[in-house]
């Protein structure tokens, strides 16, 4: 076992250096939740309801919610300057016959183990409440709260057994109870000869959990039949998981570029302006366009059908920047014939 905490015994001027250990344990059998298609192990996440976001417990605090709905935040910082004159100590406060303590306010039970150098008062406290029959009612502070509990011997060992505080005991409020009964002799004689006849001293170690030893056959009897599932490392199944979604991310943002350009069309804003084009494209681009103007030119002296206009003045300044370097990309002349045929018209 491993101690949970270490402190010492006080009753009047006598110190008792002890550590504490838990003295139970469940023994269920650990079920987990699991995802039924593929058996993964479900997560929860910390998220916060304001802001959404998952919430590290690096960032965790403590908060109480007063009566008209707004919050307190406690940090560790803020619980920490509270007074705890128990931290370290058992206080002894009173000794009282073992029947006036109420069982229903026990609560979890823990065993006094005394240090090497405290064996003997520790022998003296442990023959001192059995001799006298007494529980010592102390104060004792686990996990930040304080405690009331009791001090009781068990074999060799003094036991430790926190107790509820008076009002985290609640009432029996039950009408019914209130209604008076008429219980004939022979009645409450009858039930006295049944309780006689399964009359026995207490062993706990005559009962057994009977789910959980079914439960245990039934775990056992999958197995050997091969009912169980390999589950990949969960790292290895995000990856996984990544991957084969990576088709669906580029689809993703193309829509939302879409959906972007649309709102913003609704709203009658002007749309991103288009990305550069580089300096080669734009090369093979005006390579191509000194041909198709001069036959333009000269379809438009002829008076041929289906030419558009020439653009404004405030447009032609680029364009002539244009011919520039279309020139300079393209140095050879045009074609004799191309030539006459212009002057002509």
């Amino acid at each position: 076992m491993r101690a949970i905490w270490k402190g010492a015994v006080a009753f009047g001027l006598v110190n008792v250096p002890v550590k504490l250990y838990a003295a139970t344990g469940e023994h269920e059998v650990p079920l987990h939740q699991v995802h039924r298609k593929d058996a993964g192990r479900i997560r929860y996440a910390k998220r916060c309801s304001v802001c959404g976001e998952t919430v590290e417990m690096s960032d965790l605090a403590k908060g109480y919610e007063t009566d008209d709905g707004h919050m307190v935040v406690l940090t560790d910082e803020d619980l920490a300057e509270l007074p705890l004159a128990t931290e370290r100590e058992i206080s002894v406060l009173e000794f009282v016959p073992a029947d006036q303590v109420d069982p229903i306010m026990l609560a979890k039970t823990y065993y006094l183990e005394p240090e090497k150098t405290a064996a003997k008062p520790y022998a003296l406290l442990r023959g001192a409440l059995a001799a006298t029959d007494r529980m010592a009612v102390v104060k004792v502070a686990l996990r930040q709260r304080e405690s009331m509990a009791v001090l009781r011997v068990r074999d060799d060992v003094i036991c430790l057994q926190t107790l509820l505080w008076p009002d985290e005991v609640r009432e029996a409020d039950f009408p019914v109870l209130d209604t008076e009964i008429t219980v004939r002799p022979q009645e409450l004689s009858m039930a006295s000869s049944l309780v006689e006849s399964l009359a026995s001293d207490f062993d706990p170690s005559a009962f057994e959990d009977s789910y959980q030893a079914a439960l245990e056959q039934l775990i056992e009897a999958k197995v050997a039949a091969g009912g169980v599932t390999t589950v990949p490392d969960e790292d290895d199944a995000r990856a996984t998981a990544a991957r084969e979604s990576g088709g669906e991310v580029i689809d993703l943002l193309s829509a939302l570029q879409r959906s972007v350009e649309k709102a913003r069309a609704a709203r009658g804003e002007p749309a991103e302006a288009p990305q550069p084009v580089p300096a080669a494209k734009r090369a093979r681009s005006a390579a191509a366009r000194p041909a198709a103007r001069k036959a333009g030119t000269g379809a438009k002296g002829a008076g041929a059908a289906g030419v558009t206009s020439t653009p404004p003045a405030t447009a032609t300044k680029p364009a002539a920047r244009t011919r520039r370097s279309t020139a300079e990309a393209l140095p050879e002349p045009a074609p004799p014939a191309r030539k006459a045929r212009t002057k002509a018209s």
